[in-house]
């Protein structure tokens, strides 16, 4: 596939969904292709009262919160923070834990890219043509596998659509910021009846540098000298899918064929950029058989990711990532107040690094999962019960340059086992109790055991372990929850203790350009001339902590419900939230670094008829936790945000218009978060004011 596909996408999606909308009888007025209104990741059996604590943002929510990147759209709910490699690239971070400990899924299924294996690697997704984004926190997302450990981001794009359709509709957004003089748009259009469903969609994204509160040093030639912009963070985005969906007496069945397409600036230096694409090909569908089993549900993937590396125009270092995904699970009729689900998972995935900055070697992962999850319904509640067996098999393949001799080859096979144990007790109509233990096991990554090279992402040699064992914890959630009509309130403590935490470690060696250990200085005509050299980082296992308190709420001041009733039937709503993580290292008591300090966020959102008006803040104490070696310490900030949405009909659309102003007073900031603030320092602060216009029309 390639760009122009993501660029007429919606031209053939308007000549095909008009026909289709020509032949179905239909209601025009009706929002047709919305998803149902449930929540798929917490609970795979549809339960509307979900043990796990899930977080999902749709609608007005969503646009108003949405950014380039899927860290920074989901930075500042409950428990999640982001790794922020400036505005291109960020994943999120849950509970402290990032990287392979967080996994992303695109429809419940695989989605597979480069984004865990370096901060500057960008999540292939965009909100704007995502309809729904779940965040699963915690020990209970064990059917999703070791690398879930953390919790699980589930992007939801109904590209392949599992419900019946009536008739013709969709959306339309389109976006200004100032901040980064961004152009933003997209278009999601659906159409079908009672036997097939359509679905097309398409965006783009064009940004200049982003605009910060001071100014920086810039080596780039096409902006040069100080300036208050991050230098290098320009950004271009385009992508697309078709998909469709056939539906009969007992099931259904569809496919999707997905394009992202990005070039970005990488920000930690100035010359280089990255060229990115990927290409996924679904296939999903469900079963009805009757009988024992009352569906069975399977979906197949496969990605072809890869970007480069430019330095300047000249390529420098390409990955590539192709794998193939597989999930089929079969859900079992209730036996007395029993039901659930019986799974399979396979993924393939080969992944190679090419180049003079490839850290890692060639490598084949594979890996097969059987897992269950089964609930039992009961008079207080509801008692689950989940477990997950694999097999996983990482084997590297060295390096096709004969000049690079560095990586090791060889293979591991490693067996990990997971179990997980939840209860809900309602205590009232009101109240609910919650509680969630699991004990989980993880095989190291690729990167993890053979990984042999500088990365500029980290500013650090790093050194893979091929000798690592798996990596176990033990996992306890507590959480209670309240709901009277508008005024809700939510609270989760959590504790996660690791027996082997695998993470970068510094050895307290240094490595020249060649690899070299230690090297001594160089004569030369000159003189004695100490070579360039970076610090040597190893993955090891440690022993670590991780514990903490999330709790998110609503408090409706004014109107039904509230403290006062209003006349003109406005209401007035205090949106309170706040968490804190601490994680240590126990073999050596350090604290373990990029973890979130305490923040406290709240606010305020008046509605009034078609207008509604919000304005809130969020705040980041200082964080002095951090490790001896290798971290930077990061001030208090506060981020001030405020948005106004005004709704209205056009025949048979709904238009809402809105403007938002995020960091209101500029205020110059550090992310703890980020390896920027260690290796890039004091380049890269977050962004600073900006205020973006747009407008949504949903047909």
């Amino acid at each position: 596939m390639s760009t122009l596909f993501a660029r007429n996408a919606l031209g053939v999606a308007v000549l095909s969904l008009l026909s289709c909308a020509a032949s179905a009888q239909s209601d025009a007025a009706a929002p047709a292709g919305s998803l149902q209104e449930i929540t798929v990741t917490g609970n795979p059996l549809g339960a509307t009262d979900l043990i796990a604590p899930t977080t999902a943002v749709s609608g007005d929510p969503l646009l108003l919160r949405s950014q380039p990147t899927l860290g920074e759209t989901l930075n500042t709910l409950p428990g999640v923070s982001s790794t922020y490699f400036g505005p291109n690239a960020s994943r999120p971070t849950i509970r402290g834990q990032d990287g392979d400990r967080i996994r992303i899924l695109q429809n419940g299924g695989a989605a597979p890219d480069a984004s865990a294996l370096s901060y500057d690697h960008a999540v292939p997704v965009d909100a704007l043509v995502t309809e729904r984004i779940e965040v699963l926190r915690g020990p209970s997302a064990l059917q999703y596998g070791g690398s879930a450990v953390g919790g699980v981001v589930n992007v939801i794009d109904n590209r392949i659509p599992s419900e019946p359709l009536d008739g013709f509709g969709g959306r339309i957004d389109a976006g200004w910021a100032s901040g980064s003089r961004e152009k933003s748009g997209g278009a999601v259009l659906e159409g079908g009846n009672d036997r097939y469903a359509l679905h097309v969609d398409a965006f783009s994204r064009d940004a200049d540098d982003t605009r910060v509160p001071i100014e920086l040093g810039c080596g780039n030639p096409k902006r040069p000298g100080p300036a208050r912009r991050i230098c290098n963070s320009a950004n271009r985005a385009d992508g697309g899918a078709i998909g469709g969906t056939l539906f009969f007496a007992q099931g259904w069945i569809g496919a999707s064929v997905s394009s992202y397409r990005s070039k970005y600036g990488t920000v930690a230096e100035d010359d280089v950029s990255i060229d990115m694409k990927s290409d996924r090909y679904a296939l999903e569908g469900e079963w009805r058989p009757g009988g024992f089993f009352s569906s069975i549900h399977g979906k197949f993937g496969y990605t072809n990711y890869r970007h480069t590396e430019f330095e300047g125009q000249a390529p420098g270092t390409t990955f590539a990532n192709k794998s193939h995904d597989f999930r089929l699970e079969a859900r079992h009729r209730k036996i007395g107040n029993l039901e659930g689900l019986i799974g399979f998972t396979s993924e393939t995935g080969r992944f190679s690094a090419d180049g003079e900055e490839a850290f890692a070697p060639h490598s084949r992962t594979r890996s097969n999962a059987l897992f269950l999850h089964e609930e039992l319904g009961m008079p207080w509640g509801r008692l689950s019960f989940g477990a997950r067996t694999e097999q996983v098999k990482v084997r590297s393949l060295g390096s096709p340059d004969p000049d690079v001799a560095r990586f090791a080859v060889g293979e591991r096979t490693f067996n990990p086992h997971s179990a997980a144990l939840g209860a809900l007790v309602d205590l009232n109509p009101q109240w609910q109790l919650t509680s969630n233990l699991a004990y989980t096991e993880r095989a190291p990554k690729d990167y993890e055991l053979f990984a042999n090279g500088p990365h500029v992402a980290t500013g650090a040699w790093e050194l893979g372990d091929p000798t690592l064992q798996k990596e176990k914890s033990v996992g306890f959630d507590l959480g209670a929850q309240w709901k009277s009509g508008a005024n809700t309130a939510r609270v989760n403590a959590y504790a996660t203790r690791f027996r082997n935490y695998i993470g970068l470690t510094a050895s307290g060696n240094v490595r020249g350009e060649d690899g070299t250990v230690n090297p001594g200085p160089i004569e030369t005509e000159e003189g004695l001339v100490f070579p360039d050299v970076m610090d040597e980082y190893v993955y090891r296992g440690v022993r670590a902590r991780f514990t903490g308190i999330e709790a998110s709420g609503n408090l409706r001041l004014l109107g039904v419900d509230g403290f006062g009733k209003a006349a003109d039937g406005s209401t007035l709503d205090l949106q309170w939230r706040g968490d804190l993580v601490r994680a240590k290292n126990t073999d050596t008591g350090e604290p373990l670094p990029r973890i979130s300090p305490a923040r406290v966020g709240a606010t305020l959102v008046y509605g009034n008829g078609p207008w509604s008006a919000r304005l809130g803040f969020d705040h980041y104490a200082a964080q002095r936790r951090v490790p001896a070696v290798g971290a930077r310490p990061t001030d208090a900030y506060t981020l001030w945000n405020a948005a106004l949405t005004y709704r209205m009909k056009v025949q048979h659309a709904s238009l809402t218009w809105y403007a938002r102003i995020d960091n209101a007073t500029n205020k110059l900031a550090y992310s703890a978060t980020s390896i920027l603030t260690t290796t890039a320092f004091p380049n890269a602060p977050l962004p600073g004011r900006s205020v973006k216009v747009g407008l949504r029309v949903n047909f």
